[in-house]
């Protein structure tokens, strides 16, 4: 399938995909607040930059979009067809970095959580926060 768009126009509308404050991490950290959780914002002293930090249990929180980092099994973690060498190479660089920050991340003793975009919907937040209960209790 051919992209419907001319190169020009996809690439003004690829240039508005945002990199933080998504609609998904918003959602996390109302959950997180609604919970008692206080936590900070992409600390730029950590790898990767971190969605969410919360100190107090030296633990991060990554909310990872499914297509922009492959999640296998999810129907929005598909390769497009149009510019297939190009998307190969991009999510694959995309997955490496991640696997290498979530390791110097561990290595410097957080714990990493990582919340899939298709995890986050507004009728799903009890098991979310149930999971997010789950992983902060081990540390308190």
């Amino acid at each position: 399938m051919a992209d419907i768009f001319a190169p020009e126009k996809r690439s003004q509308i690829m240039a508005l995909v945002k990199g933080r404050d998504t609609t998904p991490e918003r959602l996390v950290r109302k959950l997180l607040h609604r919970m008692g959780y206080r936590f900070r914002l992409h600390r730029g002293d950590l790898p990767g930059c971190p969605d969410i930090v919360l100190p107090k249990y030296k633990t991060v929180i990554l909310v990872h979009g499914c297509f922009w980092h492959h999640h296998e099994g999810c129907g929005r973690g598909v390769i497009p067809q149009t510019n297939k060498d190009f998307w190969l190479k991009k999510i694959t660089a995309n997955r490496e970095r991640d696997g290498r920050n979530v390791e110097r991340l561990e290595s410097m003793g957080w714990r990493v959580l990582i919340i899939w975009e298709c995890e986050i919907k507004k009728s799903r937040l009890g098991p979310l926060a149930d999971t997010l209960k789950a992983f902060l209790e081990v540390t308190e």
